[in-house]
C-alpha cells in the first residue's frame, strides 16, 4: 500500500461513536454560540467569538474526513447541523407555546424537526464532500467551502428562505468582517468554511497551501487601509425618533389592555416629537385604520401634514375582501395622502400558512392569516434630504432583497429603518441576533440603521455597524438621537442589485464541479 493509501485509510477510521456525538455536539453549541449569540452586544465591541466558530467548524470537518463512508458523513454533518440550529433559534419554542399555546412537548418537536430538515442541505454537502475529498489539500479545502455555502444558501433562499443563524454573522467584530461590503454575509461564510476546512486539513493531511492562503485572508483586513474599503460619503445629517412600547405580546391585540395602551402611549409620542423623523414599530398601531376611534388617525395626519416632522408607523392595511397586508405609513409635511410601504418578505406561519401545514396552525392560539405580499424594491421614503428606505421585521435578514434599492444610485436609500416586533420572542436572544442582523446588512451596504421595536433592540447604528445609542430592552422608552446619512454604492450593493446571490452561486458551482472533475481523475 502507497503511503498516500495510508494516509487516507487513518483518515477515515472513526472514533467510537459516543465519544463521537459528544465531541460533535459540543462542536455544534461552540458554533451556535460563535455565529449567532452576539458576544459583542453583552459585553463590548469587538468581543465576539469568531475564531469559536472557525475552530468548531474544524471539528466537523476533521469528523467527515475521519468517516469511513459517504453516508456515515452525511448523518454526522446532519447531527451538527441540527444541534447547531437547534441551539441558535430556540427561542422560537416561546411563540409556539408561552403566546401560541402549543403543548411543551410539540414545540420542542417542531423546533427541533425544523432545525433537521434544514440539515438535509448540509447533509449533502457533506456526502458529496466524502465523495471528492481526496483531491488535493487546497482543491478539497475549497470544495469543502463551496458545498456549505451552497448548503446556506438553499436555507436561506428556498421555499422562502430562513437563513438565520449564519455562520457569516459570526465574523462582525473579526478580521473577515472587512470583506462584507464585497461579498456579503454568505461570502464570509463562504470564506469562513474555507478556514475552517483548511484547519481540518493542515492537522489531517498538512495541507500548508491552503491553510497560508486562508491565513492572508484573514490577515489582509488587519494591515489593509480604512481607504482601500470606503464606498461610500456623507449625504447629511437627520434627526431621529425612535419609540419603545414595551406592550406586552400577551394584551397587543387586547381590546380592553394593549390596544388602547398602544393607542394612547403612541399618539402621544408622535405629537411630541420634534424631530425630523420619527419611527413607531410594526404594528404600533395594531388595528386596521377603519377600526380606529373616530378622529385617532384624521388628528395624526393634521399634526404631520401641518407641522415639520415626517412619521413612519407600524400598521395593518387591507380588508377581507382585498387581503391584508403589513405595512408602515408615512405622514410628511405637506403631504396630504399617507406614504405607503408594504411587507415583501412575509414569515412563514405567521403572515402565510405554507400548503398542507393548516392542521399545524390550527393547534395554536396564534391569530395567523395569509397576507399580501408588497413589491420588491419598493421606493425610499423622502425625509430632509436623505432617502429612508423601510424594512419590517427579519426583511433585513434578506440582504439581496435589500440590495434590490441599489439599481439606481442616484436612488439608492441613505439610511435603513426597522420596525419590528419581537415581544414574541420575550427576554430572549432573539433580540440581540436581530441586532447583529441589522449590523451586517449596515456594513455590507455602508448604510446606517435605526431600529424602532416594540421591545427591543430599538437603536442607532452607523454605517460601521457601531451601536451609537440604544434602549434598554424590555422597557417602554423614547430614543432621540441623530444618523448620517450616505450615498455611493458598494461592490455587494452592485452585483446583488442586479444578480441577486447568483455570483455565489456561479463560483460555488465552479468549484464543486471542479473538484468533481479533479476527484474522478485521482480515484
Amino acid at each position: 500500500m502507497s503511503t498516500r493509501s495510508v494516509m487516507f485509510a487513518r483518515a477515515q477510521v472513526a472514533p467510537r461513536s459516543p465519544l463521537l456525538f459528544a465531541t460533535l455536539f459540543i462542536a455544534a453549541c461552540a458554533q451556535s454560540a460563535g455565529a449567532s449569540w452576539p458576544f459583542g452586544v453583552f459585553f463590548t465591541q469587538g468581543a465576539t467569538l469568531w475564531w469559536l466558530q472557525l475552530l468548531a467548524q474544524s471539528v466537523l470537518v476533521l469528523a467527515l474526513l475521519r468517516a469511513p463512508t459517504a453516508g456515515i458523513a452525511a448523518g454526522r454533518a446532519w447531527w451538527f447541523v441540527t444541534v447547531w440550529l437547534s441551539t441558535t433559534f430556540w427561542w422560537l419554542f416561546i411563540a409556539l407555546h408561552t403566546y401560541g399555546g402549543l403543548p411543551a412537548l410539540l414545540g420542542v418537536i417542531a423546533i427541533v424537526a425544523l432545525a433537521a430538515a434544514l440539515g438535509l442541505y448540509y447533509a449533502m454537502a457533506a456526502w458529496a464532500f466524502w465523495r471528492w475529498h481526496h483531491v488535493r489539500p487546497m482543491v478539497a479545502a475549497l470544495c469543502f467551502a463551496a458545498l456549505w455555502t451552497a448548503a446556506e444558501l438553499a436555507r436561506g433562499t428556498w421555499l422562502t428562505g430562513f437563513g438565520w443563524g449564519a455562520v457569516g454573522y459570526a465574523h462582525l467584530d473579526g478580521p473577515l468582517a472587512w470583506y462584507l461590503p464585497w461579498v456579503g454575509s454568505y461570502g464570509v461564510g463562504l470564506l469562513a468554511a474555507w478556514g475552517a476546512a483548511s484547519i481540518a486539513l493542515l492537522v489531517l493531511r498538512r495541507g500548508v497551501v491552503s491553510f497560508g492562503l486562508a491565513a492572508c485572508v484573514l490577515v489582509f483586513p488587519l494591515l489593509a487601509p480604512p481607504a482601500w474599503n470606503t464606498w461610500t460619503q456623507p449625504s447629511g445629517t437627520l434627526s431621529v425618533t425612535l419609540l419603545q412600547g414595551n406592550i406586552p405580546q400577551d394584551e397587543k391585540f387586547e381590546p380592553g389592555s394593549g390596544v388602547p395602551l398602544a393607542l394612547q402611549w403612541y399618539a402621544e409620542q408622535l405629537q411630541q416629537s420634534n424631530t425630523a423623523l420619527v419611527v413607531a414599530p410594526e404594528t404600533a398601531v395594531p388595528l386596521l385604520p377603519q377600526q380606529l376611534p373616530e378622529g385617532y388617525w384624521s388628528a395624526l395626519e393634521q399634526h404631520f401634514v401641518h407641522g415639520k416632522s415626517t412619521a413612519i408607523i407600524g400598521i395593518p392595511l387591507g380588508s377581507y375582501t382585498q387581503g391584508y397586508t403589513n405595512s408602515v405609513l408615512a405622514l410628511a409635511p405637506g403631504q396630504k395622502e399617507p406614504w405607503r410601504y408594504d411587507k415583501h418578505h412575509l414569515v412563514p406561519f405567521g403572515e402565510f400558512i405554507p400548503p398542507l401545514f393548516k392542521w399545524f396552525t390550527r393547534m395554536m392560539n396564534i391569530p395567523l392569516g395569509d397576507f399580501n405580499r408588497g413589491p420588491l424594491g419598493q421606493p425610499s421614503l423622502p425625509v430632509a434630504g436623505e432617502r429612508v428606505a423601510p424594512n419590517i421585521c427579519y426583511e433585513d435578514l434578506y440582504g439581496e432583497e435589500l440590495a434590490s434599492r441599489f439599481t439606481d444610485a442616484a436612488l439608492a436609500p441613505t439610511v435603513f429603518a426597522n420596525v419590528s416586533n419581537l415581544g414574541w420572542f420575550n427576554d430572549s436572544i432573539a433580540l440581540d441576533q436581530h441586532l447583529n442582523i441589522s449590523r451586517a446588512r449596515a456594513l455590507e451596504f455602508q448604510r446606517p440603521f435605526v431600529r424602532a421595536t416594540n421591545t427591543g433592540a430599538t437603536a442607532i447604528l452607523d454605517y460601521q455597524a457601531v451601536v451609537q445609542q440604544a434602549l434598554p430592552r424590555l422597557t417602554r422608552g423614547v430614543l432621540v438621537g441623530e444618523v448620517q446619512g450616505r450615498t455611493g454604492v458598494t461592490p455587494f450593493a452592485w452585483w446583488a442589485a442586479r444578480f441577486g446571490l447568483w455570483p455565489l452561486w456561479v463560483v460555488c458551482l465552479l468549484l464543486i464541479a471542479a473538484a468533481w472533475r479533479l476527484g474522478r481523475r485521482t480515484r
